[in-house]
């Protein structure tokens, strides 16, 4: 639909879609599977994320994103092994690409903001800044953060599974050889046929699935994500309360 409105300059300028997010939290695989749907149709494909509840903090929570088009080749092909990402030199780091954003109003919607501007020299957003209670916003960061870490925690453990069932898979497979090896040495000294060293039926040879390394990443990301909020709220904290602080020692 987005589509045949641009070929008939009905809808010219979307580039991507608008999506609202609670504490940070848009680091999912459903957001990438998104970006592939829309980006099949727009090229330059973006997506502005909104957090309403970081914002009533007094910061202006608004971030465009987009996919790296490493990252985008690897998710068409769901090729998330170690060895290809170490292959393409990728990192959690390298999935999203931060866009910088620019609001600019018309000198139209500046004048008429000025004169509905309130007379009162301090609004109560202004007054909402100065809140010094900082227990909710840092109380639910922390809460999400100790979720991503035991998903995290989980992931690896699913990797050490593999890697357990790998060496044990790797050990039998050794100790087939050098018995089906040391039976062709006596087949050879018969003068029959020697056996061949490799048997796909053995289930031993059936090489094992390892697991997609794309939610680990994401974790990842996110906890980094969780991790810088709290860094920048707790330094604003600090400022507040080093401010009153000051204020109460003036009077």
């Amino acid at each position: 639909m987005m589509r045949c409105l641009r070929e008939v300059n009905v809808d010219n300028n979307t580039v991507g879609w608008y999506q609202s997010t609670y504490m940070g939290s848009y680091q999912t695989a459903e957001l990438i599977e998104t970006f592939l749907n829309y980006q099949e149709n727009i090229k330059r494909c973006v997506c502005i994320i909104y957090d309403p509840q970081r914002s009533g903090q007094g910061v202006l929570a608004l971030k465009a994103l987009k996919l790296t088009d490493a990252f985008m080749e690897l998710f068409r092909n769901q090729n998330f092994t170690g060895e290809k990402l170490r292959e393409q030199n990728l990192t959690w780091q390298d999935i999203f690409q931060e866009i910088p954003v620019k609001i600019s109003n018309s000198a139209l919607v500046s004048a008429i903001m000025t004169e509905l501007e309130s007379v009162s020299p301090a609004t109560q957003s202004d007054f909402d800044r100065l809140v010094l209670s900082t227990n909710p916003f840092m109380e639910k960061n922390l809460e999400f953060l100790i979720e991503c870490m035991d998903d995290l925690s989980m992931e690896q453990q699913r990797f050490q599974y593999y890697y357990r069932n790998l060496s044990r898979q790797q050990a039998q497979q050794q100790a087939w050889l050098q018995k089906r090896r040391t039976e062709n040495m006596s087949r050879r000294a018969l003068g029959e046929e020697p056996l061949p060293e490799e048997d796909p039926n053995n289930p031993i040879f059936k090489p094992l699935i390892e697991p997609s390394r794309l939610d680990s990443y994401l974790i990842t990301n996110q906890i980094s994500n969780y991790c810088s909020q709290i860094n920048g709220f707790a330094g604003q904290s600090f400022i507040k309360l080093y401010m009153m602080d000051a204020v109460h020692e003036n009077n």
